[in-house]
């Protein structure tokens, strides 16, 4: 299988992902202050933290959820995203990743997650951001925003601060979400990226799109030497070279880094570049 140019454009990358993600968190930080919440960003950031460009369009199906309305612009926005990328904005420009990616670097002893626990993140999906809004409305103390660390970070504590250096009386958040959040922040120094894994519903959502999107993961069999060091280079405990587009992937990369090169990053325009395997096994 030749390499593609987007193969070794991502290879060049690589080595810079996270000033990439930096790069990123300056659009999603609103630099020219336009506040466009009428128009859903396609990453996860609170529409609430006074330094956001866009709406979480998470928050947005919530919200619409509760109203009974459909978001057509919401989903449409995460549809075309996932099906041309699937999940590579989680591991690429999403500035919450960026944040648990930064505390995953404090040299603690990582706590390694059974597989399963990616299933939770659709549990949260369905339980959170479409029953309980449209059932019970926004109201009840499981409705996404009530529950999301996301929120509490970017949105409860920026404004503690800036009503304790103001003066002005502190509404504090509630006992629930400072307990979130100090879970949150205890969380992501001991497991790589908690949220994103095991409850990120926008991740739930592109995940679904990583075995059909355009742009995917190939596995070129006559190079892969099954030396398993794609499993090794894997922060998240996935078998890239048995399943490199899985559901828990949030495509960091990582993994082609491996030392025979077998693992590259495609797009379907990129057929007939030779034989490799896509996640059905079946041969291109």
């Amino acid at each position: 299988m030749v390499e593609t140019r987007l193969s070794n454009l991502f290879q060049k990358l690589l080595p810079h992902r996270l000033w990439v993600q930096v790069g990123f968190l300056a659009l999603w930080l609103d630099p020219l202050a336009l506040r466009l919440h009428q128009v859903c960003g396609p990453v996860f950031h609170c529409y609430a933290c006074p330094l956001s460009a866009f709406a979480c369009p998470i928050g947005v199906i919530a919200q619409f959820g509760g109203l009974h309305l459909f978001p057509f612009l919401a989903v449409g926005l995460l549809v075309v995203v996932g099906g041309l990328v699937g999940s590579l904005l989680c591991g690429w420009a999403c500035p919450f990743g960026l944040l648990q990616d930064l505390a995953a670097k404090v040299p603690t002893r990582k706590i390694h997650l059974p597989a399963w626990t990616g299933h939770l993140r659709y549990v949260m999906l369905v339980g959170t951001v479409l029953l309980v809004p449209y059932v019970w409305g926004e109201s009840h103390p499981l409705f996404v925003c009530r529950v999301c660390p996301a929120g509490g970070l970017e949105a409860a504590v920026p404004n503690v601060v800036t009503q304790a250096l103001t003066g002005k009386p502190i509404a504090w958040p509630s006992p629930a979400k400072l307990a979130i959040v100090g879970a949150f922040l205890v969380t992501i120094v001991f497991i790589r990226r908690p949220w994103c894994r095991v409850l990120c519903p926008l991740g739930a959502i592109f995940s679904l799109f990583n075995k059909v999107s355009a742009l995917f993961l190939r596995v070129d069999r006559g190079r892969c030497s099954e030396c398993q060091r794609c499993r090794k280079l894997c922060p998240y405990d996935i078998q890239p070279d048995a399943s490199p587009n899985d559901l828990r992937c949030i495509r960091c990369l990582e993994c082609t880094r491996c030392g025979p090169g077998a693992l590259n990053l495609e797009t379907v325009l990129d057929r007939g570049t030779g034989p490799a395997v896509r996640p059905s096994g079946a041969l291109l």
